[in-house]
């Protein structure tokens, strides 16, 4: 597959310098594109890249346009990282593929759940009484819809993914647990992308919400009845315990934690590894991680920081007796 440069440019928009009828026949990054590849540069730190790279046409803020036209061909657009992720939608709309089914044959089906007839339902998957599949939704191979859950338009569902199993209630009593029964379901919205093998739980009592344009990477766990606002997004193995309440347009590096019942505001991003373990009442970015070290120093300093409550009163006690002022808070 090949498309002209000036077909980009024609459908995206973009200022191209060069030739039209340049052939594009893939896409690559800086450093190993190729003469008939299309590249971008969208970070500064990636400059001395350009002038080397071998790329036939580049994408490029107005900022690296000369540098870029020193070199070859470009498309000069404000912003070249989305201009790039609308090149790949339009790449992969124009790929020849074979047209399938829109319910492969091997899907499970109640014949009480409502699935739209332009919704694509992949192999292996299970969809439960009462589920509802909004239009243009894709579900891949092995995606389970448990009982009542409703999924909204143009959602892309990876393989493996779970939605609606039981949350995790049990109530304690003489030595054992006593299972609380999950009655609510899973809502999610439209324009939603759930990566594979993450799960969502349903509610106990209320539902779990995804709300629009939601972005979840792999292994992720949606503990019941947590709220997700508008276009945040989570990168993979993020744990997000029961009843957490996160705001739009927020961001939760991989391997975050979210305590159960906290609330985060919209506009907040956690670092990678992170643990929340208070809400969050404005935007900003969070940390909150202890730094790697080797082994000995780190159990050195672990050691250090359990006695540091005991030092800080001693401190306050030598303040006092030497009229110093306080360490503030």
């Amino acid at each position: 597959m090949a498309l002209r440069a000036g077909f980009l440019v024609d459908s995206l928009g973009g200022e191209l310098h060069g030739d039209a009828d340049r052939l594009i026949e893939g896409l690559a990054p800086l450093e190993t594109a190729q003469s008939q590849q299309l590249s971008f540069l969208s970070h500064p730190k990636y400059q001395s890249q350009l002038t080397s790279s071998r790329a036939g046409c580049v994408i490029v803020s107005p900022r690296f346009q000369s540098q870029a036209q020193s070199r070859g061909d470009c498309i000069v657009v404000d912003d070249p990282y989305l201009y790039f992720a609308r090149v790949t939608q339009l790449w992969k709309k124009n790929q020849a593929t074979a047209v399938a089914a829109l319910i492969h044959p091997s899907a499970i089906i109640d014949p009480q759940a409502s699935v739209h007839p332009t919704a694509r339902i992949g192999a292996g998957c299970v969809l439960e009484a009462g589920v509802c599949i909004g239009a243009d939704t894709v579900l891949k191979s092995r995606v389970t819809v448990s009982e009542n859950c409703v999924i909204g338009e143009r959602c892309l569902i990876h393989p493996g993914v779970v939605i609606g199993a039981d949350g995790f209630g049990f109530a304690p009593h003489q030595g054992a647990w006593e299972k609380i029964e999950q009655l609510g379901a899973v809502r999610i919205g439209n324009d939603v992308e759930i990566g594979a093998n993450t799960c969502i739980d349903r509610g106990a009592l209320q539902d779990t919400v995804i709300e629009d344009g939601v972005k979840l990477d792999n292994l992720i766990q949606i503990g019941h009845n947590v709220q997700i606002g508008q276009h945040t997004a989570m990168a993979g193995c993020v744990g997000v315990a029961g009843s957490a309440r996160i705001g739009a347009h927020c961001t939760i590096g991989g391997g975050a934690v979210v305590l159960g019942h906290l609330s985060l505001a919209d506009g907040v991003a956690i670092s990678a590894a992170s643990v929340v373990t208070r809400s969050i009442n404005k935007p900003g970015h969070y940390t909150g991680m202890f730094p790697l070290d080797d082994n000995a120093a780190w159990e050195k300093n672990a050691a250090a920081l359990k006695q540091l409550a005991r030092l800080r009163e001693r401190i306050r006690v030598l303040e006092t007796r030497l009229a110093v002022p306080p360490i503030s808070n």
